[in-house]
């Protein structure tokens, strides 16, 4: 009962809020272009500087765990190349395909992550090392998707320049890589600096939930239910299913566990909505996957949180 109410409590005000964005845009109170520009705005500012902020906060140097950031970027990439592999075989929509493939693998691990950890642990723990060995790959990966599978893709070497320079240029990218070098300096701003970066930083993850929310097309979204079904259980079944066991294999326990859980089986992350959107995807098919994987994920994590509690894996 006590994982039950800990992964509600973890999970449920996310969709509320989304809930409460769906209110306020057929209310009135929100209209099309507040949510065009809110996604812009999400996708150039808000998000980087969480990412930025939450790296940079971290000692990388002293925490870095290179089996584990090897290992997070070996199944992240494991995880994308099938998944588009035989998306490609069943999926004839492209304007579909590159949306269902990111959402299908990018999971909330900078979000979520720091938070599940920090209510178990009481601290961070490895969730920056898990980020480092997913997050830099979720956005690559999905630049490249969405760059070849979007509305807007050109043919051969085109697409590979396209894809070359959204992921130079992508502002998601840049946060990470920023915040890595923050770290790495162990660079220091003065508190309104860092207080400033952190006041644009917090309004990310309520920002995007409330845009995803508004621009939630429910009978749209009920015609692409059966995408939306096959991507929700990939999200949140299949690859944990697969890679939990094979970390158990290879010794990983704890904090570094409760990270891969996250990393593998949590709801699909918010900036996928927005990157979508950015790109010219399928945002429909997007905020759809992500309604339905965050109301289910409150049963999924709790499962996977005790099965493993269960057999002394995590305490």
């Amino acid at each position: 009962m006590d994982s039950l109410i800990y992964s509600l409590n973890a999970t449920m005000p996310i969709f509320f809020v989304m809930v409460i964005g769906y209110v306020l845009k057929q209310t009135g109170m929100l209209n099309d272009t507040f949510i065009e520009t809110a996604n812009k705005f999400n996708f150039k500012v808000t998000l980087p500087l969480l990412l930025c902020t939450d790296i940079g906060s971290t000692n990388i140097i002293k925490n870095f765990d290179a089996k584990y950031v090897l290992f997070c970027a070996v199944v992240t990439s494991i995880c994308f190349w099938s998944i588009w592999f035989f998306t490609k075989k069943f999926m004839k929509d492209s304007y579909m395909t590159g949306a269902f493939v990111q959402a299908s693998f990018r999971g909330s691990a900078a979000i979520l992550g720091i938070a599940f950890i920090q209510n178990i642990y009481g601290n961070s723990g490895m969730a920056p090392m898990m980020i480092i060995g997913a997050v830099p790959l979720y956005n690559i990966y999905s630049v490249i998707v969405l760059t070849f599978e979007g509305g807007n893709s050109k043919h051969g070497s085109g697409n590979i320049k396209k894809a070359c320079i959204n992921i130079i240029k992508n502002p998601i990218i840049i946060g990470i890589l920023l915040g890595m070098l923050v770290s790495l300096l162990n660079i220091k701003f003065p508190q309104m600096v860092d207080k400033t970066l952190k006041s644009f930083a917090v309004m990310a993850s309520p920002l995007a939930l409330v845009t995803i929310g508004a621009g939630f097309q429910g009978r749209k979204a009920l015609a692409k239910i059966k995408p939306t079904l096959v991507a929700s259980i990939l999200k949140l079944v299949v690859q944990a299913a697969i890679f939990l066991p094979i970390a158990v294999y290879f010794g990983f326990r704890d904090q570094k566990l409760v990270a891969l859980i996250i990393m593998l089986g949590s709801p699909t992350t918010v900036s996928c909505y927005i990157m979508a959107k950015n790109m010219n995807n399928d945002g429909v098919l997007t905020s759809s996957i992500i309604v339905v994987t965050t109301l289910l994920s409150a049963l999924t994590l709790t499962f996977c949180i005790f099965v493993l509690r269960v057999f002394g894996l995590i305490i």
